[in-house]
């Protein structure tokens, strides 16, 4: 025979001050508007990548479309990131389709199959515009809240390695190395 649980009185009706913990720090509407631009770049940023990743073609497919996994992971991670970190200082990220759209920094991805060194600068351009949009936000996100500041700094480094990794693959030395 199964064991009844009893749930003590009362149950669930007094608040604990942990329960109540989420009404902390509010996010000054500087840090909503800037937080929210940093979510419109990720979601983009992913976009991009996985337009690319897609339809590119030609010499290095292989490392590119997997190093374009790679960025829309990041991306895609930073998004949910600033966006749970809006919800934590009780605003609404706003990621529709339409607001993506019309909001975002990036440079808009040609439509169609693309080579992939084409696509290497067109992703180097879309991670630029993002970590710029970041970077133009840091000091007053900074200066609202160095918590969402120190987020910042951590998917700067992430993206801006990924942009150093894609370049690669179409700079040449400089002849200053002769």
């Amino acid at each position: 025979m199964a064991e009844t649980v009893t749930v003590p009185e009362p149950a669930g009706e007094t608040k604990t001050r942990e329960e109540n913990a989420e009404r902390g720090f509010e996010a000054p509407k500087s840090l909503r508007e800037n937080l929210q631009k940093v979510v419109v770049d990720m979601i983009a940023l992913h976009l991009v990548g996985k337009q690319a990743h897609w339809n590119i073609v030609g010499p290095n497919f292989r490392d590119l479309h997997l190093n374009l996994d790679e960025i829309v992971t990041i991306a895609r991670e930073g998004a949910d990131t600033f966006a749970e970190r809006l919800r934590a200082l009780h605003a609404t990220p706003d990621g529709r389709p339409s607001v993506v759209a019309a909001q975002t920094s990036l440079p808009e991805l040609p439509q169609g199959e693309m080579l992939t060194t084409d696509a290497i600068d067109y992703i180097v351009s879309s991670i630029e515009a993002c970590t710029g949009t970041m970077r133009e936000v840091h000091d007053a996100v900074d200066e609202d809240d160095p918590t969402s500041a120190d987020l910042l700094h951590e998917y700067l480094e992430k993206l801006e390695q990924q942009s150093w990794f894609i370049s690669a693959e179409t700079r040449r030395p400089s002849d200053k190395n002769k």
